[in-house]
């Protein structure tokens, strides 16, 4: 019994921090880890990413997001067109069917910051509110991390998994 004790403390000892505060849920949606990258200063674009998940009984779509720290925001999709990488905006939305998730991340779905009001420094958190039909509108903080940030190195290292068994 002991054993199981200090292994479940063990396991949350490890978790980041981000991991375990850095949520936010309403009835319908459950929003994981939403982050953003650092711009250098005179940038007039920064990028949102997050985790989407529909624990409603119903779809529900994002149509849009507003932030003090730009002048719009819009739902983006990034492809590989011909051996080039293009990105468009999602005219209509993105869809979360129910019960499902959907993932914005580098090379895919993502949020564009449009106009800037000033660069997104590591560290800071940029309020963020999503709004979506089906539901109603929430409201998230982007986390500032670096591309070497611990969320990527969490994501790419896999050192510690033991590959023999």
């Amino acid at each position: 019994m002991k054993v199981k004790a200090l292994l479940a403390a063990a396991l949350i000892a490890l978790t980041p921090a981000w991991a375990a505060a850095h949520e936010f849920v309403s009835e319908a949606v459950h929003i994981d880890h939403p982050w953003s990258r650092p711009t250098p200063p005179g940038t007039p674009m920064g990028v949102g990413y997050l985790v989407i998940k529909n624990i409603s009984d119903a779809d529900i779509t994002l149509v849009g997001a507003q932030t003090p720290r730009a002048a719009s925001v819009s739902i983006h999709e990034s492809m590989m067109n011909d051996g080039m990488m293009s990105m468009q905006p999602l005219k209509n939305g993105l869809t979360i069917p129910s019960g499902e998730t959907v993932e914005l991340k580098p090379h895919g779905y993502h949020l564009m910051l449009e106009k800037l009001n000033g660069s997104l420094q590591e560290g800071e958190s940029i309020p963020l509110t999503l709004k979506f039909i089906g539901t109603g509108s929430m409201d998230v903080e982007l986390k500032v991390m670096s591309l070497d940030g611990d969320a990527m190195k969490m994501e790419m290292d896999h050192a510690g998994h033991d590959m023999k068994q």
